[in-house]
């Protein structure tokens, strides 16, 4: 299934995002503002999903979603910048990256899960970010899938982009959830693999492979 979506033409929006303006209303620090320069050619906030724009009731925590599509200077972007335009706007966002020019240009999306904090209704919290793979920018774009409001929308573009299937009747907070301890299981066997390649020593490779097993066995059972 494409990640790539045809968003609808009453939606469009169509604004560029000055790059300072978001990193002076983020505080962002100069390691911030260099990525900033580096790695992004031009912000556009291109659809406004938003009730009076496609006709689906706002919902609490997705009063509207938007889309941004970020044309790169660098084949890859630091999800900090990303992190940064989040916390600059309070509502839900896709992202549509692109890089590369003419036949070469390539678009991928990615999104956080973005939800209204707990502790404090005024605040947002995102979750680690999921992408898709890249694809050529004039691959097919599937039509918007349908929802009953903007919430069940959300939760069906970010479905497009969470790696591992969710299980029966699981919840989207609870997959994402599921995923992030996912991702931080494979970071982990990734060490432990690295760590048994350079160990010399018998026996503290026959330790490492006990919890290479034990951290492989977690994995398999956090995925599936």
């Amino acid at each position: 299934m494409s990640a790539l979506f045809a968003y609808p033409k009453q939606a469009e929006f169509g604004r560029v995002l000055p790059k300072n303006k978001i990193y002076e209303h983020s505080g962002a620090n100069t390691r911030l503002k260099d990525l900033f320069v580096e790695q992004v050619e031009q912000i556009v906030w291109r659809y406004k999903l938003a009730p009076e724009t496609i006709n689906l009731a706002a919902k609490p925590g997705v009063p509207e979603i938007q889309i941004f599509a970020i044309q790169l200077k660098t084949p890859e972007l630091h999800h900090d910048v990303l992190r940064c335009i989040d916390g600059a706007v309070q509502f839900p966002i896709i992202f549509e990256l692109t890089h590369g020019q003419g036949a070469e240009a390539r678009t991928k999306m990615v999104a956080a899960h973005k939800r209204p904090s707990e502790a404090d209704a005024a605040s947002w919290v995102c979750s680690e970010y999921f992408e898709s793979d890249w694809m050529p920018e004039t691959a097919a774009r599937a039509p918007l899938p349908l929802a009953l409001d903007l919430g069940g929308l959300y939760e069906q573009l970010l479905h497009r982009l969470v790696p591992i299937a969710p299980r029966t009747q699981e919840p989207l907070r609870d997959l994402v959830a599921r995923t992030e301890a996912v991702m931080t299981k494979a970071k982990e066997v990734a060490k432990a693999e690295a760590r048994l390649a350079k160990e010399k020593q018998f026996n503290r490779k026959v330790e490492i492979n006990a919890t290479l097993r034990q951290l492989k066995t977690a994995l398999e059972k956090l995925s599936r």
